[in-house]
């Protein structure tokens, strides 16, 4: 049993870094591709193929049976949060270092802390508090706002951040018999469809093979990503797996320096630090919570 539960663990870990490899990658591509095209265009085109790259999953899983799922309520609604964020994440990535943010995407369990104690009216203690007040201060470290040249779009990060932690709320309404590749499928059709409507509003500029082929590979490395992080979340054990969701960050500094030539400053370092630290102790006091009150 316990050898069972390393291998699982270690198939769980090796899960969720190649995740984040998939979504740097997908990030890294997207950005370089919106130099030339609009972010409605790009959208639609990578959404388009990721929906058809789902949904062949989603036959190959057997979950094919539970298509008519994506119009549950629930489903819906986390859907169209979901592709809210993903406007939102892109337009701030399209306008920011990709490690910038990246970190700020990072604050989503700072983020769904303050909702459990505002929203679910959750018993939040003065620890996880603490580790929530230094996760903003990482954020205002690595944002760094001033008088003089406030990148607005660090503001839209944010608003992304609060958006994903709406959804990871949502996702805790879906019925358990409903197969999350069937969940990525319905926001991956919300998407394509809002991304419709904007780019039939911004225009359509002429394609060409190349940002073609660089949003079809962009496209697959997001829906690996995707079923990566749903895998590696149902093997090994969730304290185990999840800090790795960290590593993100890491590929994100060495894309954002051997690509656009990105380096942090001191004080951005300083706030990488604190916004890993403070989601890894929240994390942490999280399983001593859910321990003490199953002893209980």
């Amino acid at each position: 049993m316990a050898v069972d539960l390393i291998s699982e663990n270690r198939r769980g870990i090796a899960g969720m870094v190649a995740s984040m490899v998939l979504f740097i990658c997908n990030d890294a591509l997207i950005k370089h591709v919106s130099e030339s095209l609009p972010t409605g265009q790009i959208i639609f085109l990578r959404g388009l193929s990721a929906t058809v790259l789902i949904a062949a999953l989603a036959v190959g899983l057997g979950a094919w049976r539970q298509l008519p799922a994506v119009i549950d309520r629930p489903v819906l609604l986390r859907a169209s949060i979901d592709s809210l964020g993903t406007f939102l994440y892109l337009l701030a990535l399209f306008n920011m270092p990709i490690a910038n943010v990246t970190a700020v995407n990072l604050t989503v369990p700072l983020m769904l802390t303050i909702c459990a104690a505002f929203i679910l009216h959750e018993q939040v203690g003065w620890r996880r508090w603490s580790a929530v007040v230094a996760g903003f201060i990482g954020v205002l470290l690595v944002v760094q706002p001033s008088a003089s040249g406030f990148n607005w779009f660090a503001l839209v990060a944010l608003a992304a951040t609060a958006t994903h932690a709406a959804r990871d709320l949502l996702t805790r309404r879906i019925r358990a018999g409903i197969p999350s590749v069937i969940v990525t499928l319905s926001t991956a059709i919300v998407v394509t469809i809002a991304a419709a409507i904007v780019s039939s509003i911004e225009g359509w500029q002429p394609l060409t093979w190349r940002p073609l082929l660089l949003l079809i590979l962009a496209s697959a490395f997001l829906s690996g990503g995707y079923y990566l992080v749903i895998d590696c979340m149902r093997h090994g054990e969730l304290s185990v797996v999840a800090p790795f969701r960290y590593t993100a960050i890491l590929w994100a500094l060495l894309l954002g320096y051997f690509v656009w030539g990105d380096v942090p400053n001191a004080l951005a370092w300083i706030g990488i630090v604190l916004l890993v630290g403070s989601g890894l102790y929240i994390f942490h006091r999280e399983q001593v919570r859910r321990r003490m009150a199953q002893k209980t």
